[in-house]
């Protein structure tokens, strides 16, 4: 299994390490918006910095990157499809991420919709999606449509079901109290707020969490749910086609919620 490292930075955010399948003290960081904290955790792991991975463009996930390169001159990948200056190795969808010294290759989905180039990395039982998917909810839409980003977190919810998702923020507590006020008769949520209460009560991580679970309690990923399309009928008043049209609605009442 995928050995993963969390490094917490700012208030909520997850930078993570990514440790080499055969020597744990070479390691990949995902999104390192400061460089304080991944220098730390290098200097403290002794760990031997082989790649950084970038999944979108906002400062809070590639701002320490200058500062990281500059003490450990690795490789950058990043998306194609975002102005990036530091990224040397840009991907999109259907490439592969090959992080040789690691004996990892992950590969490249594209999932706009929280930014117009945002990409993901998938492989050997993990999906590292930024600001795409989160623990019960999933990002704002600053620069792409319902469209889009309903079909990115479909794209992520056909990964295989025990596929550990690593996302990039712990906004899971809150997440979870819109996703009540949509389906307030899922069961599967309900006992899945109280772990998570009790896991950040003694300032355990909540993430990750699997595919699986997101398809059983995310109302974003349940678009389809009778139960989600009748709450977000109720909340804009009036009948709604599409699961976009039911993506949107509730995105919208999460904005505001």
């Amino acid at each position: 299994m995928l050995e993963v490292t969390a490094v917490p930075a700012f208030q909520d955010n997850y930078i993570w390490l990514i440790h080499g399948m055969t020597d744990r003290g070479r390691v990949a960081v995902v999104d390192p918006g400061d460089a304080v904290p991944v220098l730390s955790a290098l200097n403290a792991g002794g760990f031997e910095l082989a790649a950084v991975l970038v999944t979108h463009h906002h400062p809070d996930h590639i701002g320490g990157i200058a500062a990281i390169t500059a003490a450990h001159p690795v490789p950058v990948f990043g998306p194609r499809g975002e102005r990036i200056g530091v990224v040397e190795h840009r991907l999109g969808e259907g490439d592969t991420c090959r992080l040789d010294t690691l004996g990892l290759n992950f590969r490249v989905l594209d999932v706009p919709g929280h930014t117009a180039g945002h990409i993901a990395y998938a492989g050997h039982g993990a999906v590292f999606c930024g600001d795409t998917l989160f623990v019960g909810g999933c990002g704002r839409l600053f620069e792409g449509t319902p469209a889009e980003m309903s079909q990115s977190l479909d794209k992520l919810s056909r990964l295989p079901g025990d596929t550990r998702v690593y996302c990039a923020h712990e906004y899971t507590l809150a997440n979870l109290r819109f996703a009540q006020a949509v389906e307030q008769g899922n069961e599967e949520l309900a006992a899945f707020t109280l772990q998570a209460e009790k896991a950040r009560a003694q300032g355990i991580p909540t993430v990750p969490s699997t595919i699986a679970t997101e398809r059983a309690i995310n109302p974003f990923m349940r678009c389809r749910h009778p139960a989600v399309h009748a709450a977000a009928e109720q909340k804009c008043g009036r009948t709604l086609g599409s699961e976009v049209e039911v993506f949107g609605t509730i995105r919208q009442w999460k904005d505001s919620f």
